[in-house]
């Protein structure tokens, strides 16, 4: 199984782009990790609707390659780390070749994307810039991986 993960523009932050980098190299001893940097490409007086749509062009693009679908959004469903461990071992299982994790810009997800997903998953109740969630969604599938190694990462 690998896991693709688009980044809508680059990161700005160096501390989270740091950590991004070290989870991803982290995660990429249990299974390929791939971040591609789409460019941002849209204009200043654009709508937020014509922002989110060109976002959600982007990133289908990218899932088309993929097994499986997994769009990040507050109203999806919120697993715990044990849980999204077992979802990782039944999408190995299955076998899924390619799990697409989609992460909105900063205005979120477009409609569309969100109803192509298989899988509309949460982090967290609370809001996080489409940056930091990059670097919380690497950390929890690190989290997972080791959980499911019966590393000691996870206690």
């Amino acid at each position: 199984m690998r896991l693709l993960i688009p980044l809508l523009g680059k990161t700005r932050e160096p501390y989270l782009d740091a950590g991004i980098r070290d989870y991803a190299n982290r995660l990429s001893h249990f299974v390929p990790v791939a971040l591609p940097v789409l460019k941002e490409r849209h204009g200043r007086r654009d709508t937020e609707d014509a922002i989110k749509g060109a976002e959600a062009v982007q990133l289908l693009a990218q899932a088309e390659a993929a097994d499986l679908c997994v769009a990040l959004d507050p109203g999806g469903i919120s697993p715990d780390s044990h849980e999204l461990a077992e979802w990782l071992t039944q999408w190995q299982e299955r076998p899924i070749a390619t799990v697409c994790f989609l992460i909105g810009g900063h205005l979120g997800l477009h409609r569309s994307v969100l109803d192509r997903a298989n899988v509309v998953m949460s982090l967290s109740r609370l809001t996080f810039t489409h940056e930091m969630t990059r670097l919380i969604l690497l950390e929890q599938l690190y989290r997972a991986c080791t959980i499911r190694a019966g590393q000691k990462y996870h206690k």
